[in-house]
């Protein structure tokens, strides 16, 4: 070396030991593609329902193994590389895919297609990776919290049939199809102008023919399952994503991926999914875009604990403020309420039934009642006769719930939800790079999204227990070897158990310590 040269000089591109001498040699014992292979190779994946797992040597050419396709996957999602090109990139310039790989190069066809044919198998293997949790003692199944979001569609809003917007282009232009045929002679019938005008509006009738037949108010070319969602700040093409997150460590319990653009009546739903997933019955916590009468009572009916605020509503206009019916006292023994005014609403023998299937039943006052009372314009318009209460079937559960809401343990609940069930989402679109499927149509979908969902557990454990205690753990799993299962099942517990200890013996001392400045001061 040159000993006036003021910097650093690398190697020279020729020389033979410029890597180490093998690939083993280039990935640290803790690094997380280690946990990766061991987890993956300790799968039963003719169990989990993969392709190409039950080949023969009359198959033809050889396949790739679904572990290895599995495993480029799990490795690039917990990287923030999710495109099958980019990961066939990866195999062929990332040292750690090399290893991963053992030198095999899959192309990105391949790649693509095994997420695309394993929809099922995915979901399948995420809870198979939960009830390894549980069993590791990581799920303590006593609050679970719910929670939903729109994440975008591989869909555009350009190739959107929307039922209202095609009645109201088809009206359009109607009106300028005759207005064009006033002005026109008889000979002029075949302008071409008319003619272009005739063909949109042949499509539109198309389209809305279409919609019509589905019984849909919507549909999108690109992708039929995904639905026009609704945000505060726009409108996407999305699929609504519902997690199930334990409290014990946040590990996300189950997931379900829907095409409707609303949390309301999911909550039953996934509260069964888990409970016969898991075998547990905890409490479920959720915010109040889940409230609903006819969900309570099937919470209640399954003996499935629930704590969800009951949605606020406006309670008086500004033009003209009335009586909302919270202002009318129920009496439970006669069936009826009671008004501001003490007057009694008997209950009718009418009643409607809603789209969800639950019936809404009437409680009505006299007109003569309601034309003598003093405080009448509080209470109905001018032009009404009479007091009328829609009330749901399910008002006598709906109120104990409501009741139930006031509690000290509620409001506790509630101080939980927000970071329970809001944080998995905020780590996989931040450090995980999930902002969209990539996959179209909702079974597809639902197998991208278990895949993302069992990514995000298998960081979190591995940032619990770490990369070489998880390797040792699926090594031993795969050998059957039961006694040292047990052992590492053992370190581990003791190990979660000292860092509680840790973790509550230091609140303790911050507790102490700030009581102690306060007194005193």
């Amino acid at each position: 070396m040159n000993k006036n040269n003021i910097y650093k000089v690398g190697q020279d591109r020729h020389h033979t030991g410029f890597f180490p001498p093998t690939l083993e040699d280039s990935i640290a014992e803790d690094n997380p593609v280690r946990a990766i292979d061991a987890y993956i190779e300790a799968l039963d994946m003719v169990s989990l329902g993969f392709t190409n797992t039950t080949l023969s040597n009359s198959s033809g050419q050889p396949a790739y193994h679904p572990k290895l396709l599995l495993k480029i996957y799990i490795y690039g999602y917990l990287n923030k590389v999710r495109s099958s090109r980019k990961l066939d990139a990866e195999i062929k310039r990332n040292i750690e895919m090399m290893w991963l790989c053992q030198g095999l190069q899959p192309g990105y066809k391949t790649i693509a297609n095994f997420r695309k044919d394993n929809a099922k198998a995915l979901e399948e293997s995420f809870k198979t990776f939960v009830l390894l949790c549980k069993e590791l003692g990581f799920i303590g199944g006593q609050v679970v919290a719910v929670d939903g979001a729109f994440l975008r569609a591989n869909a555009s809003k350009n190739k959107l049939l929307m039922k209202k917007t095609l009645e109201k282009d088809i009206k359009r232009m109607d009106t300028r199809i005759k207005k064009y045929l006033e002005t026109l002679t008889t000979e002029d019938t075949k302008d071409e102008k008319l003619q272009a005008l005739l063909e949109k509006k042949r499509v539109k009738d198309e389209d809305l023919e279409k919609l019509n037949e589905m019984k849909s108010t919507q549909y999108n070319r690109t992708d039929p399952d995904a639905k026009l969602m609704v945000k505060p700040a726009h409108n996407l093409m999305a699929y609504n994503c519902q997690i199930a997150v334990d409290s014990t460590y946040k590990f996300i319990v189950s997931t379900q991926v829907s095409s409707d653009g609303t949390d309301y009546g999911k909550i039953h739903d996934i509260a069964v999914m888990t409970n016969v997933a898991l075998d547990i019955n905890p409490t479920y916590i959720a915010d109040s875009g889940y409230y609903s009468h006819q969900e309570i009572a099937k919470c209640e009916a399954d003996k499935i604990p629930v704590y969800v605020p009951v949605p606020k509503k406006q309670n008086k206009t500004k033009k003209q403020p009335r009586f909302i019916q919270g202002e009318f006292i129920y009496n439970e023994t006669e069936d009826h309420f009671v008004c501001p005014n003490n007057q009694i609403l008997p209950k009718t023998t009418s009643f409607n039934t809603k789209n969800d299937g639950s019936k809404s039943y009437f409680y009505r006052s006299s007109t003569k009642n309601c034309r003598n009372c003093d405080i009448r314009d509080q209470c109905i318009p001018e032009k009404t006769a009479y007091k009328q209460l829609g009330v749901s079937e399910y008002f006598s559960i709906a109120q104990a719930h409501q009741e139930k809401m006031q509690t000290d343990e509620a409001k506790e609940y509630m101080k939980q939800r927000s970071a329970l069930a809001e944080h998995p989402f905020g780590t996989i679109k931040q450090n995980l790079g999930w902002t969209h499927y990539l996959v179209r149509g909702l079974e597809k979908v639902s197998g991208e999204n278990a895949l993302i969902i069992l990514t995000y557990n298998i960081k979190r454990l591995l940032n619990i227990i770490g990369v070489i205690q998880f390797q040792k753990l699926m090594i031993a799993i795969k050998n059957g070897d039961k006694s040292e299962i047990e052992a590492i099942k053992a370190k581990i517990l003791a190990f979660m158990a000292y860092f509680w200890f840790k973790i509550h013996f230091f609140v303790l001392l911050i507790d102490l310590y700030f009581k102690r400045v306060l007194s005193l001061a």
